[in-house]
């Protein structure tokens, strides 16, 4: 497989108020996320089974085709079992207020977030427009209407 050369475009960012967030920024150079902080002013407990929306501290002006995808870090989901709700939750190009994350505690142990903590990933990534047409059938397919686990999985 070929190596490709990442080819980047610009997203404006902005800390919302006087918080002191770090920027997002990738971990490695092979990294598709970037990290995002918990801003908040200090340490909140999600105990098991709770949801708890977490202020990032920033609003970012994703340019027009692109998507920023809000998803869970594989750490805090491996170690705890916190997770984020509606995972990829989506960023549209045209949302400029602050970006928020709804963490979920799925493990049996309270979890603590603390201030600045890393809590989550975006990822930008060029979505299409469809045009959807209406039709009187579709097209048949091997698998047909099969819905979950009809290919053997």
């Amino acid at each position: 497989m070929e190596d490709r050369e990442r080819k980047p475009f610009q997203v404006r960012i902005r800390r919302v108020g006087t918080n002191t967030v770090p920027l997002p920024r990738y971990q490695t150079p092979g990294s598709a996320g970037m990290d995002l902080h918990a801003a908040i002013p200090e340490a909140v407990v999600i105990e098991p089974r709770a949801r708890l929306k977490v202020p990032t501290g920033l609003s970012v002006a994703i340019p027009h085709g692109y998507e920023g995808q809000v998803r869970p870090r594989s750490g805090l989901a491996a170690k705890h079992g916190v997770t984020v709700v509606n995972t990829p939750g989506t960023v549209d190009s045209d949302y400029r207020g602050e970006v928020a994350v709804v963490l979920v505690n799925l493990g049996t142990e309270p979890v603590t977030i603390a201030p600045l903590d890393r809590i989550a990933q975006i990822v930008f990534a060029r979505h299409e427009i469809a045009t959807l047409v209406e039709v009187s059938d579709l097209d048949d397919t091997e698998r047909g209407s099969g819905g979950y686990g009809s290919t053997g999985g």
